[in-house]
């Protein structure tokens, strides 16, 4: 199945790099999470329909942690 990269950011954080990749196929637009640690890489697909319950999901995250 082809995809076609929309977008793609890039975030280095110590050994580990983190690709978020937006991508759309004949089944509708996805975000490609993929963190790479020494190459080893591990990957999670998000439906682009539910990333604002993703966004929304980690900003609770990080709220919880800044006030720690």
């Amino acid at each position: 199945m082809e995809s076609d990269l929309l977008h793609t950011e890039k975030i280095l954080a110590d050994r580990k790099t983190f690709f978020l990749d937006l991508k759309e196929n004949a089944r509708g637009r996805v975000v490609k999470i993929t963190e790479d640690v020494g190459g080893n890489r591990d990957t999670i697909m998000v439906p682009a329909e539910i990333l604002g319950d993703f966004i929304a999901a980690l900003s609770d995250i990080q709220a919880t942690n800044d006030s720690q």
